[in-house]
C-alpha cells in the first residue's frame, strides 16, 4: 500500500482504559502522524483521571497532545461536532476495553470516545476497533460478534494473548492498525481478522 495513502486524512483516535496496552498503541499513532494524517485524540474519563503502574492519566494526555499536535478531546460536548461540523475520514478506538465495547454494541454513548464513534457512524464513515478485553470469549462475546456484523465497523486483527492464564482474553495486534485503517477507508476488512497472538514456543 502507498506510503502516502493517509496524507491529508482526518482520523479521530480514541483511547479507552486498557492502560497496559498504551505502549503498543502510541507507536501506531506516530505512524499515522508521520504519514501526514491529521490525528484528533479523544479519551474517556478513565484515561484522563486514572493513575496506574503503567503511568498517570495526565501524563498520557500530554503525550497524546505532543504526538498529534492537537488538544485532547475529553468531553462529550467537544466530541459531538466530529459528526456534523468536523467530519472524520475514519475513527479509531485502540485500545477498546470490554466495557466500552459492550456499550458501543448496545448504542450507549456515555464517553467522548463513544460519542465520536457514534458521530462517525452517523456520517457512514469507517470506525476501526482495536480490542483489549479479558472477556472477549466470555460474556462480552455476544457484543464482539454484534460489532463484527455491523456496517462500517472494522477490526484490527486480534487473537488470544494469554490463553492459559486468561482463556477468555483477546487483544488486537496493534502493528496492523495502519493497514486496517487503509483497508477500512476502502470499505474492506483486513484479513484474516482472527489471528494467532500466542505461540506455544514463545
Amino acid at each position: 500500500m502507498s506510503g502516502n495513502s493517509l496524507k491529508g486524512k482526518r482520523i479521530g483516535f480514541g483511547l479507552t482504559g486498557s492502560h497496559c496496552t498504551y505502549d503498543a498503541v502510541f507507536p501506531e499513532i506516530e505512524k499515522l502522524v508521520n504519514e501526514g494524517a491529521e490525528v484528533l485524540p479523544i479519551v474517556t474519563y478513565t484515561v484522563k483521571t486514572t493513575n496506574t503502574r503503567f503511568g498517570e492519566g495526565e501524563e498520557w494526555v500530554k503525550k497524546l497532545e505532543q504526538l498529534t499536535g492537537n488538544e485532547v478531546i475529553d468531553t462529550i460536548v467537544k466530541a459531538e461536532p466530529l459528526g456534523p461540523k468536523i467530519p472524520l475520514d475514519c475513527m479509531v478506538i485502540a485500545p477498546l476495553t470490554g466495557n466500552s465495547m459492550s456499550k458501543l454494541a448496545n448504542a450507549m454513548t456515555d464517553s467522548p470516545v463513544l460519542m465520536a464513534a457514534k458521530a462517525t457512524m452517523r456520517n457512514h464513515r469507517p470506525v476501526v476497533l482495536g480490542i483489549s478485553t479479558n472477556d472477549a470469549l466470555g460474556l462480552n462475546g455476544v457484543n464482539l460478534m454484534r460489532l463484527m456484523a455491523a456496517k462500517n465497523i472494522y477490526f484490527i486483527p486480534f487473537g488470544q494473548d494469554a490463553p492459559h492464564a486468561k482463556p477468555n482474553s483477546m487483544v488486537a495486534r496493534m502493528p496492523l492498525l495502519r493497514d486496517t485503517v487503509l483497508a477500512a477507508l476502502e470499505g474492506k476488512q483486513l484479513q484474516p481478522v482472527v489471528i494467532e497472538r500466542f505461540r506455544y514456543n514463545d
